[in-house]
This record gives C-alpha cells, structure tokens and sequence, in this order.
C-alpha cells in the first residue's frame, strides 16, 4: 500500500530527477582535469598574461575557460617569452571623393553623333555669290552642320555663315588642311562628312535620305568615281565636283597617315590627291553604289530647265557644274517642286492601300477613318465632353462671342465660310466631272464644330445648278463633310526669359480712389514687401487743374501720402516712389509718356489698377509673358460679383473659389497690362504719323487698341486665375473715348451678378411684392 502511494509520488517527478541526473553526469565528462604542480613560477602569472609571445610562435593568447601548464610544447618555461612592439601607423587619410562629370546632353554620354557634316570648298570671288546660294538652299534644310572653306581671309564675310580660312592658295594643301581641320574639331560630334564645291547645287533631303540608310560604321568613300591619270594606282577616286561622302570610319583610320600624304603623294589635282591617300592607306576605293543605295550626279555644262525631263536629272542628288547663283535658286525650285509632287504621290498611295487593307477588316470599309490619316474625333465620355455644333449662313452666326444669339458674318468668319463652299464644289466637280458641272453654290444650312484632336469640322447642305454634258439643268441638293486639319504646326523659337526681372509696378490714381489706394497699399505690404519681392512701385497721382491749386491748402493724396511714408518706415528697404501729374484728360497714353522718359528702356512695367490685388504667382506670369521686342501681355482678372446677390443669406467666403457661382473672367477690361519700356517707345514712335492728322488720337486710344495697331508684337491675351479683383461699384469716367466707355458699363453690368443669380433675385422680390 505504502509502495503504490510512494510510486504515485515519484511518477510525475521521475522525468525531471532523472534528466537533472544526465545532465551534471554528461558536464562533468566534458571538463579535462589536468595535474599541475604549485610552484614559485606560478606567482608571475599576472605579468606573464602581459607580454607577448614571440615572434613564430604558434600560440595565441590563451582562452578564458583553458588552464595553462606553465610550460610550452617544447618544455620552455613560458617565463622566457620576449614582448614584441607593434608600432602604432595612423590610418592614410583618405582623398575626398572626386566629383563626378556629367555631360550637359545625354547623347554626349551615350556617345549619339548627329548624321551629316557638310563642308563646301570656296573663293574669294564666289564667297558672296555661289556661296550664299548654297547656305540659303541647303543650311535650312539640313540636321547637321554647314561650314565653308577658303583659301584666303576676308574682311567682311556674307551674314549667318560659318567660314574657316586656311590661308593656303594651292590646292592640295588646302585640302589637307580641310581634313585635319575635320579631324580636330568634329569628328567626334559627326558620322558622315560631305565634301562639295561651292559650284554643285545638293537636294538636301535626297542626301539625308541616303545618309540615314548607311550604317555608321562602314568604310565608304561614295561619289562619282573616276580613273587615276596614267592608270597605275589601282582603284578609283571621287570626283571633287559633284561631291563625295567620307565615312567617320574611315576618316579615322586614315588619321595617323595624313601627314605621310602630304609628303609622299604628289598630285595636282586635290580630289585625286585624297583617293590617293584613301587607295594606299586603308584600301578603301571610290563607288557610287552600295547596296542598292546609289548616288546619283547631274553633269551637264550647258543646263537648260525646261528641256531637261531624264532619269539622269530627276534623281539626281548633285547638279555640277552651277554657273551662277540664278541658277542655283532656280535648280532649288525645280528639285522642290519634284520632291514635293512625289510626296503627294506617296500619300495618294498610302491612303489607297489603306483603303485596300480596310475591307479585309471585320468592319469593312468602316474601321477606316475619314479622312484618311486624320485622326478620328473626338468620343465623349460624358456629357459635359460633348462638342457644340455652331449652325451659319451665308450671312448670319447663330453662335456669337457675346453671348448673343445671333451676328453678322463678318472677318475671319466670313472668309472660311466662303473657303469652305468654294471648296466643297470644287470637290464636288472633280467626283462627277466630265458626266456633271456643279455651278451655283447657295448655301441653306451650314454647321460647324471644333475637334481639338483633328480640326474644324464642317457640314453643308448646298443647293447647286447641275449642268450635264448633253447641256441640261437641274437644282439638286447635296449635303457635304469637309474637315480642316490641324495642319502645318510651327514650333515658334522664343527668347530666354527669366524670371528675376524686376517689374516696376504703376498705379495710376484718381482723387475718388484714394481710399480704395489705401487697400492696395495695404496687400502690397503683405505680398510684396514683406516677402522681399523684386519688384518696385511707382504711383501716379493725377491732380485735376482745381485740385492742383488747392494742394497747399488740403492735397486729396495726403491719406495716401502718409501711409507710404509709413511703409517706408516699417520696411526700411522699400522705396515707393510718386509722380504728381496734372492733366485734364484722362487718357492713360499721355501719363505713360512722362513716365517712360523718366526710365531706361529695358525697363519692365506692369500697369495695374487700385482694385488689382498683386501677388508673386502673378508677377512671375508678367515676366515670363513681356518678351522684350516679341510679346506684351493683357491678362484677364477674375471679377468677383456683389456678394449681395452671388449671397444674398449668408456672409460671404473670406476667399471664395474661382467658380461660376463666384464671379467671371473680365474680358471687357484691358487695364492691366505688363509691357517693356522699349516696346512702348517704338509703339509711340510708329504713332506718330497718325498723330499728327488726328491730335485727339491720344485720348480715344487706349494702350491695347495701341499695342494691336502700331507694335507689331504679339500681344497675348489670357485668363489670369492669380489676379482678381474684389466687387467694387464703380462709375464710369465719362471723358473716355466711345469704345473704352461702353466697354466700362458692360463690365460695371456683368460685375453685379450671374444671369441666373440676377433672374433669381428678380423672381424673389416679384414674389415678395405679389404677397
């Protein structure tokens, strides 16, 4: 009974009792008990963990858990080790990193070239004439570089052209030094060189087309070969004449013999001289084909145009000898008139095979656009996408610019109409000529839509006289599609502009503006002053002749007055400067006069008005749209509407978005504006022809209506979402001219509110008075 109670007490301990057991029996195997002898050896212990052992030896320090024997392997006392120095070497200091170079374009990084250099052998006497003939035909029209060479320095070299003089009348060493001329400057930059007289006219666009299908790497001399005078050197040269192309390749196997060529070949003629050098020192001869590719040459010294109608001329890439420039421009007419009736052909072609691929498509002749390489319109993906269709006459609009629902068809307007009918019947007549004659047109419904993605796009249904060949007539009726393309876009090259140009900022006041000046001020000192704009601002204070004399006594500016006294003071770097100007008109053309004079001609000016709230997202805007001598800028303010009726229940946003239900773009206001004083000046001077029939010109112009009819700049005029002006219910000034004046009250009208916000308003009170 006590056995059983005592196994049940053992049992759950058992496991435990028994691995304690195995684990102190397995510890205690694992220890080496060595036997060492306590001797007087044994005290330098602490000194001997302090030195090291020799040099060879094998032994390192000792781990903490081992036991030493006082002994080493050989039975040397270890009391007999010897320190050894280690000599401390302070670490080599490192180089800073050098800064890596970068190239300014990736395609000097990436070693990409440009395809063609073309250089052009000259004279003294040819330089002006045969020479400028051949950079105005071939330098536009070209990818690469023009140079021209001579063997003589002129004083006075023609306008846009880059010439090298050798100084060196003969004409092989002329040639020499053209190629290592080569060599040194632009065989890295270039993969084919064209060498050409300045008497060779060249179709530019033929030779780019030869050059863009050869491979860059390619050991070529191509031109019109020709047979070495005695015969004995084996292979061909390339005539001088009608030009020849060298290859990169193999100009720079060629480098390292130049000079052995200049010595040992011995030839009168350059061009034979350098296929010489070419034939001996890389084996490379002259052919004028190479893989289907050929090069075609035109000689012919007595060459008459018009008679002139062979394969031999119409393919030729090279027309030699030239003899005048007359003829150079001439030949430049006749090969781009070819050119460009063979693109027509292309074309033609192209769509036909379009047309042909199209019916094996599973839509048929549907899945090809028309027209044809036109890109398809425009798929709305809701309905706010939608384009409008604007419907016209012959005489009528019924989509005018003001909102109105109907206008006369005049200007610009007109002539496309009259373009667009004029080429649907020429259209017509080439689709039923010689079986019927459209004469007649009159046009009944006329509708037409801008697709940003392709064009104008036009539908007529016209009523047309029909003549047929046997001289019977008929009305009919046709309905036409016509689409004008997107075509013959320009990237237009404009002036660097930046934007650290200072603006001087003018602010012309009136005496009723005084107050709304002192809120000006007041955003000037938040936006600008205090965020160290560049920008300097000059105020105009215009006194009428009464209030002129009354200045001692109470000036209508002194609020204005002290507070920029006072801005001064607060920003000790700020200056404001003021003109007093006392005039009884109020045309602006004769207060910019007196501040023009007072100011250099590079000057930057931005015109503003009292309610113009300036900030430096606006002031960018003007320096990068005032291009000096090419552009002045208008911009179109935000105008917000009475908050009265755009809110009539609730206080109006502190900054309300740019939204319908907020205001509108101004389109009727031209006050702003950022200019540059030297294109004022000369908008002044060509003024004043017409100024001196009609003096009163300068009051009935403002400054748009003078930039659009006397710059000659391309005054550009857009919205402008960072200017915007609070509501203000202003008057008119009735001194100014017809225009300028009723364009103010339509700006005072549209500024009271939206047309639904108003009718809303106008149902409201009706409801009210009706109760």
């Amino acid at each position: 009974m006590r056995l059983s109670m005592l196994m049940s007490l053992i049992r759950p301990t058992g496991p435990i009792i028994v691995g304690i057991s195995l684990g102190f029996t397995l510890s205690l195997l694992s220890v080496t008990w060595v036997d060492e002898s306590c001797d007087s050896n044994w005290t330098g212990a602490t000194a001997e963990m302090l030195l090291a052992q020799p040099p060879g030896s094998l032994k390192g320090a000792r781990k903490p858990s081992s036991i030493s024997t006082g002994t080493t392997d050989n039975g040397n006392i270890e009391g007999e080790f010897e320190p050894r120095i280690v000599p401390y070497n302070k670490p080599a200091q490192q180089d800073p990193p050098k800064k890596v170079f970068r190239a300014r374009y990736a395609s000097t990084e990436l070693g990409i070239r440009e395809h063609l250099f073309v250089a052009v052998f000259t004279s003294k006497t040819t330089l002006g004439t045969l020479a400028v003939a051949i950079n105005r035909t071939l330098k536009n029209h070209l990818d690469g570089r023009l140079i021209f060479f001579t063997p003589t320095r002129n004083r006075k070299l023609p306008h846009g052209m880059f010439v090298v003089a050798h100084e060196e009348e003969r004409p092989v060493p002329n040639m020499f030094q053209s190629i290592r001329y080569l060599l040194e400057h632009h065989i890295a930059e270039y993969d084919w060189f064209y060498i050409a007289q300045d008497d060779t006219y060249t179709q530019p666009q033929r030779l780019k087309t030869l050059v863009s299908h050869l491979s860059m790497d390619l050991l070529l001399y191509m031109g019109l070969p020709g047979e070495f005078i005695g015969g004995e050197t084996q292979g061909k040269y390339c005539h001088g004449g009608p030009g020849f192309l060298l290859s990169r390749a193999l100009l720079l196997k060629l480098q390292p013999f130049l000079d052995h060529c200049r010595t040992d070949i011995v030839s009168v003629r350059p061009d034979e001289w350098l296929g010489r050098c070419i034939i001996d020192y890389t084996g490379t001869s002259c052919v004028d084909e190479y893989e289907g590719l050929n090069y075609h040459s035109f000689s012919s010294f007595n060459l008459d145009l018009l008679t002139v109608e062979n394969d031999g001329f119409q393919n030729a890439i090279t027309v030699h000898p030239v003899t005048s420039a007359e003829l150079m421009y001439r030949l430049h007419k006749q090969f781009s008139e070819i050119e460009l009736q063979r693109t027509y052909e292309e074309i033609e072609k192209l769509q036909s095979e379009i047309k042909n691929v199209s019916e094996m498509a599973v839509d048929g002749n549907r899945s090809a656009l028309w027209p044809i390489g036109i890109p398809p319109p425009l798929e709305p993906k809701s309905r706010f996408e939608v384009l409008r269709w604007d419907y016209f006459t012959e005489e009528h609009l019924f989509s005018c610019v003001d909102g109105a629902p109907k206008c006369q068809l005049i200007g610009a307007d007109r002539d496309d109409v009259s373009d667009v009918i004029r080429v649907a019947v020429e259209e017509l007549n080439k689709k039923y000529n010689p079986i019927v004659q459209m004469s007649a047109p009159r046009l009944v419904n006329g509708y037409r839509r801008f697709d940003h993605t392709r064009g104008m796009e036009y539908t007529l249904d016209l009523q047309l006289q029909a003549v047929s060949e046997s001289g019977h007539q008929k009305s009919i009726a046709r309905r036409v599609h016509l689409v004008r393309p997107l075509s013959q876009l320009e990237i237009i090259p404009m002036p660097y502009v930046t934007e650290a140009t200072r603006v001087h900022v003018l602010l012309p006041l009136n005496s009723y503006e005084s107050q709304v000046a002192l809120r000006f001020l007041d955003h000037c000192s938040s936006n600008l002053f205090e965020t160290g704009e560049n920008a300097v601002l000059n105020l105009l204070f215009i006194y009428e002749p009464a209030e002129a004399q009354k200045v001692s006594a109470g000036d209508v500016f002194a609020d204005v007055k002290a507070k920029v006294a006072a801005i001064e003071h607060r920003y000790p770097s700020v200056k404001v400067s003021w003109i007093s100007i006392k005039t009884e008109s109020s045309g602006v053309l004769r207060i910019l006069d007196i501040v023009s004079r007072k100011h250099p001609v590079d000057t930057l000016f931005l015109l503003v008005t009292a309610d113009t709230i300036l900030n430096s997202e606006f002031l960018n805007r003007c320096r990068m749209n005032a291009i000096s001598g090419r552009q002045a800028f208008f911009p179109i303010h935000f105008q917000d509407f009475d908050p009265r009726v755009a809110n009539p229940d609730q206080a109006p946003p502190v900054s309300p978005d740019l939204v319908r239900e907020a205001g509108h773009f101004d389109r009727n206001v031209f006050e702003e504006a950022c200019f540059y004083n030297s294109d004022y000046m000369s908008s002044r001077t060509q003024m004043a022809g017409d100024l001196q029939e009609n003096e009163e010109l300068l009051e009935n112009l403002d400054l748009y209506d003078m930039f659009v009819q006397y710059s000659g700049l391309h005054v550009f005029r857009a919205v402008e979402p960072a200017l915007r002006q609070a509501y203000r219910n202003q008057t008119c000034d009735p001194r100014l001219n017809e225009d300028v004046f009723h364009r103010c009250l339509q700006s005072t009208v549209e500024a009271r509110g939206s047309r639904s916000q108003l009718a809303m308003l106008i149902f409201e009170q009706e409801q009210s008075n009706s109760t």
